[in-house]
C-alpha cells in the first residue's frame, strides 16, 4: 500500500523558473520543489556542508540513490568575489527516483568548517507566513547568520542557528515569472 508521503511526493515536480526579481543573465536558477496544485507544503531536508568536495560527494550520492542531480556554483550566481570559490558548489540538490531529497554545498573559505559539524536543516516552500513564522521563532532566541531577504535566485532566503546550536536554512519560493 502506498504511504501518504509517497503519494504526496509523486505530486511534486522539479521546476527551475526564473522569478521577476532575478537578475537577467544566463545562469542556472536554484531548483525549487513546487507542488502541482496551487499551494506547496513546507519541506524539511538535510543540508550537508563540505569543504571543496560537494560536487564529488553529490555525484557519489547520485550513484547510490539514483535520481536527478542539480548543481549550481558560486560563479553561476556571481555570489563570491573570491576567484578560488567560483567553481565551488553554492547549492546542490539530489532528488532520488523515490522522492528522497538531499541538499549540499561547499562551505565558503570565509566560513568555519569543522568536519562532524557539517549539516543544517532546510525548510523550503511557498507559504511565506508559515516560513517567516518558523524563521522568527528559530532566529528569535538564536543567531542570524544571513538575514531573511531576497537572494540572487529571486527567493527570500536566510540562515540562522537556533538556541540549541542547530543550523537552519529558510527558503521562501518567489512568485514564478508570468
Amino acid at each position: 500500500m502506498q504511504k501518504d508521503w509517497e503519494r504526496n511526493l509523486s505530486w511534486c515536480t522539479m521546476v527551475t523558473e526564473r522569478t521577476a526579481s532575478a537578475p537577467r543573465r544566463e545562469a542556472p536558477v536554484a531548483p525549487v520543489m513546487r507542488h502541482e496544485e496551487t499551494d506547496m507544503s513546507t519541506r524539511l531536508n538535510p543540508y550537508l556542508g563540505f569543504r571543496d568536495t560537494a560536487r564529488e560527494a553529490m555525484t557519489y550520492y547520485q550513484s547510490v540513490f539514483g535520481g536527478e542531480l542539480t548543481l549550481s556554483t558560486f560563479g553561476d550566481f556571481q555570489a563570491s568575489e573570491d576567484e578560488s570559490e567560483l567553481d565551488k558548489i553554492m547549492h546542490g540538490m539530489l532528488t532520488a527516483d523515490n522522492g528522497m531529497v538531499l541538499m549540499a554545498a561547499d562551505t565558503p573559505n570565509s566560513m568555519d568548517y569543522t568536519p562532524g559539524n557539517t549539516f543544517s536543516i532546510s525548510l523550503s516552500g511557498e507559504d511565506e507566513n508559515e516560513l517567516r513564522g518558523y524563521w522568527d521563532r528559530l532566529a528569535g532566541e538564536g543567531t542570524v547568520t544571513v538575514p531573511l531577504e531576497v537572494a540572487p535566485w529571486g527567493d527570500h532566503f536566510g540562515m540562522c542557528t537556533d538556541k540549541f546550536g542547530v543550523a537552519w536554512l529558510i527558503n521562501v519560493a518567489g512568485q514564478p515569472q508570468q
